[in-house]
């Protein structure tokens, strides 16, 4: 049987993606990236606020119209279906399985009910599943190290989707990350809900910085970068572990969400505004050329103008290099979600398009400091019109970050590290040229 996958959400929700799709081939079906052509298609749903919802029941719409011509079974699995399985259920009754999250170790007999195939083969249970089907392409590959999140900021979902914290054995992350270096990989990004709180429900204490260094041994991996790093958890340590390290990336995406104290406290945040800014002056006095990146939310209840102001200055001054921001969604079952003082939509939009218009003006300053300077870049791909060579640098994430355009003077080899020297900025990437 022909089997087409949706992922939708985030990297670690991709994570689980790829791994069904191994447990897939693993039995025989075959993996097609057309709907048209497949017999069962597949979506992994996200339900972390209402834009991806509303996103998830449209993919699942428009995916239930290839029922009418070859498709057969149409399955819906992740967290929106954790949340609203029972509702789901009535509202699109195309869907011919539902598979919760909660009930991924289970996965693979739920499919064989549903296909009427019985097979007497015991699966190990889901999170302790290594090999899975990348779909990333070849050079940069996610490391799940923890699920859920036990955190409760007032506004998010995802402890009652994914439930507490549950970080996985230094063993076992170590073991997939060989077999990635093996099969060619050579970026391995590290990713939680919250990198920095890694280990603290099984060794009870942060073992980030311990885990990073073993990653550090492992020979043909070249880069190490970890995403979702909570500042309340970033320790001298880890700061002193990513110095030591050069294959660790300096790169610190921190989702900060706010600096007024009052919007924090109201957020359930463990970190205040002292802390954050203290934070981000070490980061760069231990860590030259470090690459900060952060997430805030405007319009949270309670938000007042005041608030607002105080966090627009911080960031004029701040100067990260990479930001991302959004607009609060009341999300039902959250604590922030009763809350008073909600605020007006306008209000927070405007509230976002003035941070947006800010951190271009910053993002373009920042760019163009690096006109002049030298950095390794991964090679990745070409141009179509075979001008220039397209790269990252250790300032990149991809798919988030800009990138790096090399003048295609010398035949370069895709996954292959070259010394690049930028000599322009075009909107939010970098042109350079292969340093002779």
């Amino acid at each position: 049987m022909k089997v087409g996958f949706i992922s939708l959400g985030c990297n670690k929700n991709l994570v689980d993606t790829e791994k069904t799709i191994a447990l897939f081939q693993k039995h025989n079906y075959e993996i097609v990236n057309n709907p048209k052509q497949a017999e069962m298609i597949v979506v992994n749903t996200c339900g972390f606020i209402q834009t991806a919802k509303e996103e998830a029941i449209s993919t699942i719409l428009e995916m239930a119209e290839y029922k009418k011509q070859n498709c057969k079974y149409l399955i819906a699995m992740g967290c929106l279906v954790e949340r609203y399985k029972e509702e789901l259920q009535k509202a699109l009754p195309e869907v011919d399985l539902y598979i919760k999250y909660s009930s991924y170790d289970t996965l693979w007999e739920q499919i064989q009910n549903l296909v009427h195939v019985k097979e007497v083969q015991n699966e190990k249970p889901f999170d302790e599943l290594i090999e899975r089907t990348i779909t990333t392409g070849k050079n940069y590959a996610y490391l799940k190290i923890a699920d859920g999140c036990s955190n409760c900021c007032t506004y998010c979902a995802i402890p009652k989707i994914r439930g507490p914290l549950k970080s996985r054995s230094i063993e076992s992350i170590v073991q997939e990350a060989n077999w990635l270096a093996k099969e060619g990989y050579q970026e391995i990004i590290v990713t939680a809900q919250d990198t920095t709180k890694y280990g603290i429900d099984i060794y009870g204490k942060p073992m980030l910085a311990n885990l990073l260094k073993e990653l550090c041994k492992i020979e043909k991996i070249k880069w190490i970068r970890f995403l979702y790093a909570y500042p309340e958890t970033i320790t001298d340590e880890l700061i002193e572990v990513i110095k030591e390290n050069p294959k660790i990336c300096s790169y610190f995406d921190i989702p900060i969400q706010h600096i007024a104290d009052n919007v924090l406290k109201r957020m359930n945040r463990q970190s205040n505004g002292n802390s954050i800014r203290n934070l981000i002056k070490k980061l760069r006095k231990k860590l030259p050329g470090v690459i900060l990146r952060t997430t805030v939310m405007v319009g949270f209840p309670g938000e007042t103008k005041e608030d607002f102001e105080e966090l627009y200055e911080f960031l004029k001054e701040a100067k990260f290099d990479k930001l991302g921001a959004f607009s609060y969604s009341k999300e039902e079952g959250t604590a922030a979600a009763f809350l008073k003082e909600q605020i007006h939509p306008a209000t927070k939009k405007a509230r976002y398009n003035k941070i947006m218009e800010l951190q271009q003006i910053i993002s373009k300053e920042n760019l163009e400091e690096k006109v002049g300077k030298e950095f390794q870049v991964m090679v990745e791909g070409i141009t179509k019109n075979k001008k220039f060579y397209v790269g990252r640098s250790y300032m990149d994430v991809p798919e988030i970050d800009g990138i790096i355009y090399i003048e295609n003077t010398k035949e370069l080899t895709l996954g292959e590290f070259v010394l690049c020297k930028i000599d322009r900025v075009k909107s939010y990437d970098l042109i350079g040229k292969i340093k002779k």
